[in-house]
């Protein structure tokens, strides 16, 4: 049954959601996503249109996002607002929650009672579900999910929480509003401050190393421009080996790097580097940093 989707702070994440389902809505390959697409953790489900928004609701506060939003989105079924959170809530049958953390309890309690029997999807970053139900109705139904940026061009990977029985009818919901933006996992909320870290943050992590790899290129005579794509396909090749495959990236590596090869002595220069420690500990810090996101100021 078609179903009315409202976007409480829509702005980058919520834009890429957004886009991404409107694609999917308006895409001739809308159904089942070919297997590529989809890893051994992404379940595999038809895309019934039933099971997708039939329309969208987008609230922002300031009259600029108001102006970045239409010139994004120009398609009918997209209502943009500015200072209507409470009547759109009202409105809708599923929010996805995607303001700043820290103003997520002030949001929430002021819209408490229409958020009666609803189904509320955060996106925040530290923020729990615990937490969460205590600032709305014992009625509404709290999942959490971790969305990335690339889910705009249907690349992305979003992590649910995993279900407990008596959500598990909202299954294929969840499954059809972010399936066809990219792979999908359930995962317990214990893991979720380390899925904001490797997944959210992740997208910047690996472009500071592509751009690293083109600036070498640049650095040895490379046009910037040939530079950037022969690194971007490089990464996302690799990338799709390993997802696609299931090689192990050790093995991928081993298999580049010949004795005495260019290869091993550029990876000797990273290990002194401490590229691969530096990584990992900036992952184990991005996590710690969100795990208190969605603490309250004391």
């Amino acid at each position: 049954m078609p179903y009315t989707i409202c976007v409480l702070g829509c702005g980058t994440m919520g834009i890429s959601i957004l886009s991404g389902v409107l694609d999917s809505l308006s895409s001739p390959s809308s159904g089942r996503l070919p297997p590529s697409s989809s890893g051994t953790s992404t379940p595999a489900v038809e895309i019934e249109p039933s099971a997708l928004p039939s329309r969208f609701i987008a609230c922002v506060s300031r009259p600029e996002s108001v102006r970045n939003l239409k010139k994004v989105f120009r398609d009918e079924r997209v209502e943009i607002r500015r200072g209507e959170n409470l009547a759109s809530v009202k409105e809708s049958d599923v929010v996805l929650l995607c303001c700043k953390p820290q103003q997520a309890k002030t949001l929430l309690q002021e819209m408490h009672e229409a958020l009666d029997g609803k189904l509320l999807v955060s996106i925040l970053a530290g923020t729990t579900i615990k937490q969460l139900k205590s600032w709305v109705p014992a009625s509404t139904h709290v999942i959490r999910a971790m969305p990335n940026t690339p889910t705009r061009i249907r690349e992305g990977m979003t992590v649910i929480s995993a279900l407990p029985t008596e959500l598990e009818t909202h299954r294929t919901l969840l499954l059809s509003l972010f399936y066809p933006i990219g792979r999908v996992n359930f995962l317990d909320e214990k893991h979720f401050d380390a899925v904001t870290a490797l997944s959210g943050s992740g997208p910047a992590f690996v472009c500071l190393i592509l751009e690293a790899m083109a600036d070498g290129g640049v650095m040895m005579g490379l046009p910037r421009k040939e530079a950037l794509e022969i690194a971007g396909q490089c990464m996302q090749g690799a990338a799709r080996m390993v997802l696609q495959t299931g090689i192990h990236p050790s093995q991928i590596k081993d298999d580049v790097t010949t004795p005495g090869g260019c290869t091993i002595a550029g990876l000797l220069t990273l290990e002194d580097g401490k590229v691969r420690s530096t990584m990992a500990r900036c992952i184990e810090t991005a996590t710690r940093h969100a795990a208190g996101l969605g603490k309250e100021k004391e």
